[in-house]
């Protein structure tokens, strides 16, 4: 992950030590608190509304996409930034505390108190917690069929006669097939006119740290969860710049040729190296310009993430492909690769 750069206010000592017992707390009691409430029905600060869309039994049995466990965890890729606790962004952490605490808890308030925390300079363990708590809480805003009235991110959406899922999600700039998980609907055709939906206001991005070996995914400018990823070995390289996902990009599966030794290779075929899932990039701004062939795709490598193993492209375990492949919008969704 790239650095911060370091605090540029000169502190007492006693005032790090203060910062450091307030972060110590918030961290305690925010880790007390979201868990508690977890194991039983959270009350939020408004209505909490749930879709009622086409197939009921099939929408309560569908849950929202999940990411794969990672191997990496939050506290390595968090290891190079500064140790120090940053006071202004431990208020927003206090803040968010307060906000989850409350009865009833106010889930969207705590994610921009958070998510405005990531635009400050913090230690590793201020980093590892916030975005810790970020990646639960899209559990409950983004990743169900529930929505927030305040909630600019998500909202409703009524049905029009005509209307398909494809023309709803080019509406709001993200793929159907992430329409189709959070409604809980079984199959596109099943959308009837005069339902209500949940939408997701897109698009969704990505950003690429090549020095940590992780991809962090946001909502607009809102984080939602972090993937270690697999970039290029040493005889190749992952170009740092800015990707945008190329149009018609987006494949299940494809026929796959090795470039060194010209061998095709099918989805069947044992030794298949790409996954279930391709996302095809194309490069518009930096080192990127003029480079293809360059993709966000699955592995059946398990142990190649991580690590600088792929000839140039993002590789992620298959079940945080699948993810990605549901929420980046061809010709719209933006992949940045930095050092």
């Amino acid at each position: 992950m790239a650095r911060y750069p370091s605090n540029p206010y000169s502190r007492q000592k006693w005032i790090y030590l203060i910062s450091a017992l307030l972060v110590v707390f918030v961290v305690i009691a925010i880790i007390y608190n979201y868990r508690h409430s977890s194991k039983s029905e959270v009350k939020t600060d408004s209505p909490v509304i749930e879709t009622n869309v086409g197939d009921k039994t099939a929408a309560s049995e569908q849950s929202a996409p999940a990411a794969e466990k990672q191997s990496i965890s939050l506290a390595e890729i968090a290891s190079s930034l500064p140790s120090e606790p940053n006071s202004k962004a431990a208020e927003l952490i206090n803040n968010a505390v307060t906000a989850l605490s409350a009865s009833p808890a106010n889930i969207i308030d705590a994610r921009e108190k958070l998510n405005e925390a990531l635009q400050i300079p913090m230690s590793s363990q201020q980093l590892m917690f916030v975005k810790e708590r970020l990646s639960e809480l899209a559990d409950t805003w983004l990743f169900s069929r529930k929505y927030f009235p305040q909630d600019q991110l998500c909202s409703s959406y009524k049905v029009e006669s005509g209307e398909q899922l494809r023309t709803i999600g080019k509406k709001f700039n993200v793929p159907y097939e992430i329409l189709m998980e959070i409604n809980g609907i079984s199959k596109p055709e099943a959308l009837r006119a005069g339902e209500t939906i949940k939408v997701i206001n897109g698009p969704f991005h990505v950003r690429v740290y090549r020095s940590t070996f992780t991809m962090d995914l946001y909502l607009q400018n809102t984080f939602v969860r972090s993937f270690p990823v697999g970039l290029a070995g040493a005889t190749y390289e992952t170009p740092t710049g800015l990707w945008v996902v190329k149009k018609d990009g987006k494949l299940i599966s494809p026929t796959w040729t090795d470039p060194d030794t010209g061998k095709i290779y099918e989805a069947e075929n044992p030794d298949y190296p790409l996954g279930s899932r391709w996302i095809a990039l194309e490069g518009v701004k930096g080192d990127a310009v003029g480079r293809t062939g360059f993709a966000i795709h699955g592995t059946k490598d398990k142990d190649s993430i991580g690590k600088a193993s792929s000839r140039g492209c993002i590789r992620l375990y298959n079940g945080n492909v699948l993810l990605l492949y549901n929420l980046l919008m061809p010709g719209v969704s933006q992949v940045e690769v930095v050092e």
